[in-house]
């Protein structure tokens, strides 16, 4: 199942603004309330829909995470990617995205499906903590961002990121979601 509209609007949790009510929003809305209410995550600490953007061909592509943490000095901590499916489907996918993020990469990526999870350090790919309930609160989260920082990317890099990036993504927007082609 693919993210449709609903026709209507939800309250985001953490930002107040209306956005568009679609089949995932609300699952969206409920994890930020658990990093808030659950893990003790400050809620100025996160940000919804958080834009990565990528270029890919001459193309400027953008994918959001569904949550950015950022760290007590501003940095950006951890890209969390929502899915619908097997999380271990999605790791490369989080994990190029938290790579392409600016101005530098975020250390961790956490996929979730809001009943299970798994973070991961960016800069390897290796699974830190599997389970909602194995996630740290935001001192611990902080911690591992600060022992597990992911390098800058060479410009080669980057393209290479980009490409696994679209790969994943692009394939649903464009056969999906938006439009087909094919």
């Amino acid at each position: 199942m693919h993210e449709v509209s609903l026709g209507g609007v939800i309250r985001d949790y953490l930002s107040g603004e209306e956005r568009e009510l679609t089949t995932y929003e609300d699952l969206r809305q409920a994890l930020a309330r658990f990093l808030v209410e659950e893990r003790g995550y400050a809620a100025s600490s996160l940000r919804p829909h958080y834009p990565v953007a990528y270029e890919v061909d001459g193309e400027i592509m953008v994918r959001e995470a569904d949550i950015a943490m950022f760290l007590g000095d501003g940095r950006l901590g951890l890209l969390l990617v929502f899915c619908a499916g097997q999380i271990n489907t999605y790791k490369r996918e989080a994990v190029a995205l938290a790579r392409l993020a600016l101005p530098d990469p975020a250390p961790l990526a956490l996929v979730t499906d809001t009943r299970a999870a798994e973070l991961f350090a960016v800069r390897d790919g290796a699974t830190l903590a599997r389970g909602l309930e194995a996630l740290p609160g935001q001192a611990g989260m902080e911690a591992l961002a600060q022992a597990r920082p992911a390098p800058p990317l060479t410009a080669e890099r980057r393209l290479r990121e980009s490409r696994i990036l679209h790969a994943y993504t692009g394939f649903l927007k464009t056969c999906c979601g938006e439009r087909c082609d094919i």
